[in-house]
């Protein structure tokens, strides 16, 4: 009874029926208007076909956007009403324009040591559109005096964490889409409090939505009465609106500027396989130290202050670095909603481009465009080993129906597919040809690709960027090997998920 009572009296429930009860209100609205002023429909409509030529001629992911064309085609009326809420603007957003400002403000502090990329050009000439990209173009500097440690399971990574964490002196910057209650959290939240009370800097913030589930509403308040300075991310609210389509779906760990985490795993039980939803949980962690760690503190402080300003100077974080043997190159990035750059995707793309030997990429999620499509069967054609692992069991079944329904174009044009069968697979990796790798949250979906702040590491040179390729070939006899003929859905399954494709940015 107690479960029942508290589910009722939730937040979500009260966000639910709030949504429920707004959309009454719009269909109302716009029945009683039908009928009272058909002026007002006629408006509509040409706003409508406005809107439809006006994505047409800007969009940077067309076959994404065909949601709101045909929406809008075969619903001109509630479909522009919907775009008007969902798809216009985001900018519209007090959240939303103080992180606009606040990114491009941050700009200053990521400065590109020359001499390192060009020594980067000179070792790797064939390589220099890629590294141009990401230095000038992203504006994400690569640095040389840094190294890095790969754990292909949360399971092996969360101890690092811990270890780290009670080395803390001076400050300790957590970001991260979903925290729960349970060991893996409690055994962070103990050495922050102690670390909080002896002086150290703590900031915790956490997406509000991706924790609506595991956190109450009050959770960040508890937390700044133990002494830990704490941001929910762009906090829900009942009003329809395009802001809450963008989460913060980052995982970043900054401990004294020094050391920083990041990868695929949020800060709840399952990732560490403490418990099982979904068979076994294959994830991962990445440790960076050194000079690379700055770009890493500077994606958490610009988000922090873009909700909570506090700082006037990053700067006051960066620490002097040791020298560390130079062993490759490192470029942490983020990828951002409130820019036309997409960043995540063209990096997946250079590489996809680059690629001589093989690809071979972790994701939990295979919702693509054209341009993605393409990249993956070009790479192939031209004779590399493409492979993509994805769930054996899957944590979204409809999703999964929909990451299943491309399989068969991928296999078609020589790319292999495999799902992990122990369980699901949460990786988000790209490694090629022995030399490059991109670990980070980014999964190859339309949420990840475009409508989410989401971060990576782009690492190229190290040698220990053969510990993820070994990552791959331990995984590999793990999985099954999917033919063409194992996803055959039938005219109206074929149908059916062509419908659900469309709609796959709300998803």
């Amino acid at each position: 009874m107690g479960k029942i009572f508290k589910t009722i009296f939730s937040r979500i429930t009260f966000i639910v029926l709030m949504g429920i009860a707004e959309i009454l209100i719009i269909w109302s609205l716009l029945h009683w208007f039908g009928a009272q002023a058909e002026w007002i429909s006629v408006v509509l409509r040409v706003l409508g076909a406005i809107v439809v030529l006006w994505i047409i001629n800007n969009s940077r992911h067309l076959s994404s956007d065909m949601m709101w064309i045909l929406l809008i085609i075969l619903m001109p009326v509630p479909g522009t009403v919907l775009w008007l809420l969902l798809g216009a603007n985001m900018l519209s957003s007090k959240t939303f324009r103080a992180l606009f400002t606040g990114t491009a403000e941050a700009r200053k502090y990521y400065v590109q040591d020359e001499a390192v990329l060009q020594k980067l050009n000179e070792e790797a000439p064939e390589d220099r559109g890629q590294f141009h990209y990401i230095a000038k173009e992203a504006g994400f500097p690569f640095y040389e005096n840094t190294g890095f440690d790969y754990y292909g399971l949360g399971d092996d990574g969360y101890p690092v964490m811990l270890e780290e964490l009670k080395k803390a002196e001076k400050f300790i910057f957590l970001e991260y889409f979903i925290v729960e209650e349970g060991q893996m959290w409690n055994g962070i939240l103990e050495i922050l409090e102690e670390k909080a009370k002896q002086g150290v800097e703590v900031r915790v913030m956490y997406d509000d939505m991706g924790s609506m589930m595991t956190l109450s509403g009050s959770y960040a308040r508890k937390l700044e009465e133990k002494g830990i300075r704490c941001v929910p991310f762009n906090r829900i609210n009942p009003i329809l609106g395009i802001i809450m389509n963008h989460r913060d779906h980052r995982k970043i760990m900054v401990i004294d500027g020094k050391t920083a985490f990041s990868g695929g795993v949020n800060l709840a039980d399952e990732y560490i396989n403490v418990k099982v939803k979904y068979g076994h949980w294959k994830d991962n962690i990445i440790r960076i130290k050194g000079e690379a760690v700055w770009s890493y503190t500077v994606m958490f402080l610009t988000h922090w202050n873009a909700l909570r300003k506090t700082d006037e100077d990053f700067t006051v974080f960066r620490v002097p670095q040791e020298k560390m043997p130079a062993d490759g190159y490192i470029a942490p990035y983020g990828e951002t909603p409130l820019s036309n750059e997409i960043t995540a995707q063209n990096i997946y793309m250079g590489m996809l481009n680059q690629a001589n030997d093989y690809c071979y990429i972790y994701t939990p999620y295979l919702i693509i465009d054209t341009e993605l499509i393409n990249a993956l069967i070009l790479a192939a054609k031209h004779g590399a080993d493409v492979r993509i692992v994805t769930p054996g069991i899957p944590d979204k079944k409809m999703v999964w129906k929909i990451t299943r329904s491309y399989y068969n174009i991928l296999i078609e044009g020589g790319v292999k597919i495999y799902e992990y069968t122990p369980g699901f697979i949460h990786s988000k990796v790209f490694i090629s040809d022995d030399n490059t790798a991109a670990v980070g949250t980014i999964n190859l979906d339309y949420r990840s690709l475009y409508l989410h702040f989401e971060n990576g590491t782009y690492l190229y040179g190290s040698k220990k960027v053969l510990d993820i390729k070994q990552d791959f070939m331990d995984v590999f006899p793990k999985c099954k090997e999917i033919k063409a003929e194992d996803v055959q859905n039938g005219l109206i399954g074929t149908f059916l998920i062509a419908v659900l494709r469309l709609f796959a940015p709300l998803m």
